[in-house]
């Protein structure tokens, strides 16, 4: 195999190569195995083999568990008993099959496998149902003959995801309400997608689509890999949902958990067959020390044929424009990366690195794209793999992007630790734009980590206790100020230096107030804190809706302008003392006063001669401002009159205070 441009391009993993080469080879060579001749479409498709299918006029249902002795199929149908009738039969490879009539089975009918194996028996939910409800009373769940008579059907029946960079909500269904209750898929389209619309973001990422058994998991403990959560509705109101979003020009990704699974026996993949083996690693390296969850065998032909066929299953019968795989780092390496700091290259180019795994994700992102060239792949990684968001044909994995992890990071650490007039802006400006040249990330201030009981959002970092008591116009705070005004700057720092796409989770853009915390024993199984107060926002009596405001002209000014769409990002110039930072990025300039007390009259920005108009300005009125700048004006670089004649803009900025110009295109400057 030849070098491939990753090497070539980075010098330092020159004496890696033959390491970086070998792993490229041995994913081809398991590719070249598995698929042995036909292409990753026509390979991923054992959704359509598998589960259960109503065809010309009967049932039919497949599965795969090798070390089964005996599979019933038991239901409401007949009574839950092991009826001769329902008795799967051996096919050979581990296969088993069941055709019955179509009056055995209807829609809505319960039903569930009752597996036996040498030594054991066990009621199981199909690995491939693509339906599963849990009873109200009993919390019990069930696979569900899912077939209505009238499915579906799509009004927007192709849809092509714009080709700008991704402006990333970030959402769960369930909390996604204002009512102390589950929230639905019907409610999130009435009510929450006109908002998103409105916001100005082009991508909505849903958390927690795969059923899950426990609710407070976050849907990161699934156990139904091919069932959309029941919780919140039916596959048909999931379907409308994303249709409607394509209808508003939105796209619909979703979190992909395949680094573990949950393990449950009776409503999961723990066990299926009574092996742990026949999906997950046996002994220690089949178990998550720190997730109390099973992980899977990327090296077994059949598990992935699972979870690729998994991958088109949801791009194909839910039209979602792509994925943000999430525990990449987990699932990369034997350790799950835990508590390695991955200081130098030689962290990751050593046998601590999984080739299965490794080549699970080359595949992945080769099916993902096959199958939708406009596809979205975001790895969820905190190890800074080089080569893990580069493209396959320059030697790496493949992924579109990898989430920004520092940066959040970044930010906690800075209001935790360091008091605000003593903010380094020049260091600010390195941890923003710091990645790997042959890559993009997707860049954010905070996420749904962040807001998670036991943590902080920014906003309540900043403010604190007095949300509760300042956040009314006519209530003065110095604190409440202080956080709406670092609040603006640190969102508008982190948009105009990502790394091509950015990513907000829901209410964070108006500074919700409460943190996440799911219905469960240790609060009374209250859902007070698992929804969203868009009341807060929606009171314009209260500070919340400043926020709001600036968000959506942020972000309809960056998509405007196309700006993240622009690779460069351009330093100009820093002061520690006074706390002043310029960039650039395409014709816009970012000036920062992160000084908390101090501002600057005409304050010299050495420039080319230009002429530039702002465009946006965190001190309006309208966003909580104090109105100190005119926006009208006009802003002409002059000279200092020295022997080098430097031009200079000459700006005044307030304290904690941040504004974009726009050069305008006017020909010579004199």
């Amino acid at each position: 195999m030849k070098l491939p441009n990753i090497v070539k391009n980075d010098s330092y993993l020159e004496p890696f190569a033959t390491i970086i080469t070998d792993r490229l080879q041995t994913a081809q060579n398991k590719e070249n195995e598995i698929l042995n001749g036909q292409s990753f479409s026509a390979f991923a498709q054992g959704h359509k083999w598998y589960g259960l299918h109503h065809e010309n006029n009967k049932w039919l249902i497949r599965d795969w568990a090798p070390n089964a002795t005996a599979i019933y199929l038991i239901g409401e149908f007949n009574n839950w008993q092991e009826v001769p009738e329902y008795e799967l039969k051996s096919i050979g490879s581990g296969n088993w099959e069941l055709i019955l009539p179509n009056e055995k089975m209807t829609h809505n009918n319960l039903y569930a496998f009752s597996i036996h194996w040498e030594g054991g028996q066990g009621k199981r939910i199909p690995a491939w149902a693509n339906r599963v409800v849990q009873d109200d009373h009993t919390k019990m769940f069930n696979a569900q003959v899912w077939a209505p008579e009238k499915p579906y059907q799509w009004k927007k029946s192709v849809f092509k995801r714009k080709a700008e960079s991704p402006l990333i909500y970030e959402a769960h269904i369930g909390m996604a309400g204002e009512s102390e209750c589950v929230h639905t898929y019907n409610e999130f389209r009435t009510d929450i997608l006109p908002r998103v619309g409105q916001a100005g973001y082009n991508t909505i990422q849903f958390m927690a689509i795969p059923e899950h058994p426990y609710y407070g998991s976050f849907g990161y403990h699934v156990s139904s890999f091919f069932a959309p959560s029941s919780r919140f509705g039916t596959p048909e109101e999931l379907k409308q949902l994303v249709d409607e979003a394509h209808k508003m020009g939105i796209s619909v990704i979703i979190d992909l958990v395949h680094s573990h699974a949950v393990k449950n026996e009776n409503e999961g993949l723990g066990k299926y067959d009574g092996t742990r083996w026949q999906f997950f690693h046996d002994g220690p390296k089949g178990e998550h020390p720190a997730w109390d969850s099973y992980c899977f065998n990327y090296g077994k032909p059949e598990v992935l044929h699972f979870l690729l066929s998994n991958i088109r299953y949801w791009l194909e019968e839910f039209k979602f424009d792509g994925f943000r795989f999430d525990g990449v780092t987990s699932m990369l390496y034997f350790d799950h990366g835990l508590g390695k700091a991955f200081t130098c290259y030689d962290d990751y180019f050593n046998d601590g690195l999984d080739q299965d795994a490794f080549t699970y994700f080359i595949m992945a992102n080769r099916l993902i794209h096959e199958i939708n060239p406009n596809a979205l792949s975001i790895a969820e990684e905190m190890s800074g793999l080089p080569g893990l968001a580069t493209p396959q044909k320059d030697g790496g994995l493949g992924f579109d992007y990898r989430m920004a992890m520092g940066v959040p990071d970044f930010w906690i650490k800075l209001i935790k630790e360091v008091s605000d007039e003593k903010w380094d802006v020049g260091y600010i400006f390195h941890e923003l734009t710091s990645k790997r040249l042959d890559e993009k990330v997707v860049s954010y201030a905070e996420s749904h980590d962040q807001a998670l009981v036991g943590d902080k959002t920014i906003i309540f970092r900043l403010i604190d206790k007095e949300m509760y008591f300042s956040m009314g116009k006519d209530q003065p705070n110095m604190a409440v100020e202080r956080g709406i005004a670092l609040h603006k700057m640190i969102r508008l720092a982190t948009l105009s230096c990502a790394g091509g796409a950015y990513l907000n989770f829901m209410g964070n853009e108006f500074g919700h107030p409460e943190w996440i915390d799911f219905p469960r024993e240790g609060n009374n199984w209250s859902y007070a804190h698992a929804r969203r107060l868009w009341s807060l926002e929606d009171n314009k009596d209260l500070k919340y809706c400043w926020l709001s405001d600036f968000d959506r002209e942020m972000i309809t000014l960056i998509r405007k302008s196309k700006l993240i769409d622009i690779p460069e990002v351009n330093w100009i110039y820093d002061h520690k003392q006074n706390q002043i930072l310029a960039y650039s990025r395409g014709k816009y300039l970012f000036v920062f006063n992160f000084n908390p007390t101090q501002s600057f009259a005409d304050y010299g920005i050495a420039m080319e001669p230009s002429q530039y108009k702002i465009v946006l300005n965190t001190d309006d009125y309208r966003f909580g401002g104090q109105n100190r700048i005119d926006d009208n004006l006009v802003y002409t670089t002059d000279t200092d009159n020295g022997p080098d004649s430097q031009n200079y803009l000459r700006l005044y900025m307030p304290a904690r205070t941040a504004i974009v110009l726009e050069k305008q295109n006017t020909g010579r400057v004199i």
